[in-house]
C-alpha cells in the first residue's frame, strides 16, 4: 500500500524544485560558456556543485597559479601578428575565468596593451 504525500509535503517539494531551478540558473550564469554547456544536463544544483568540486578541487589552486603566471609573463615579440597574440591573451584570460578568476572587461582590455612591445 503506497502512502500519498500530504499537501504540506507536496508544497515543500514544489518549493524545493523551484529554488533548485533558480540555483541551477545562478550556477550556469556564473560559469563560462564551456562549463555551462557541460552542466546543462545536470538535474540539481547539488549535483552541479559536486561536479564542479570534482573538476576543480585542489588542483584548481595550482592551475590558477600556473595560468596567472603565464598571463603575467606573456609579452608579445616583434615577429608575431597582433591578432594571433591577442587571441593568445584572450585564451589565457578565458582559462583563468573558467578556473574562477574573473577580470572585468575594462581590466582585460587594459591588460593587453600593457604586454605589447614598446615599438608597437
Amino acid at each position: 500500500m503506497s502512502v500519498l504525500p500530504t499537501d504540506d509535503e507536496t508544497k515543500a517539494y514544489d518549493k524545493w524544485v523551484k529554488i533548485d531551478k533558480m540555483e541551477r540558473c545562478y550556477i550556469l550564469t556564473a560559469r563560462a560558456n564551456l562549463l555551462q554547456h557541460q552542466h546543462q544536463s545536470i538535474n540539481t544544483s547539488y549535483d552541479m556543485l559536486e561536479s564542479l568540486k570534482e573538476m576543480f578541487g585542489e588542483k584548481n589552486r595550482v592551475a590558477k597559479q600556473t595560468s596567472m603566471k603565464a598571463l603575467l609573463i606573456t609579452k608579445m615579440v616583434e615577429e608575431i601578428f597582433v591578432g594571433k597574440y591577442v587571441l593568445k591573451m584572450m585564451s589565457l584570460l578565458n582559462k583563468l575565468e573558467i578556473l574562477g578568476m574573473v577580470f572585468d572587461k575594462e581590466s582585460q582590455v587594459e591588460m593587453v596593451p600593457q604586454t605589447l612591445p614598446d615599438s608597437f
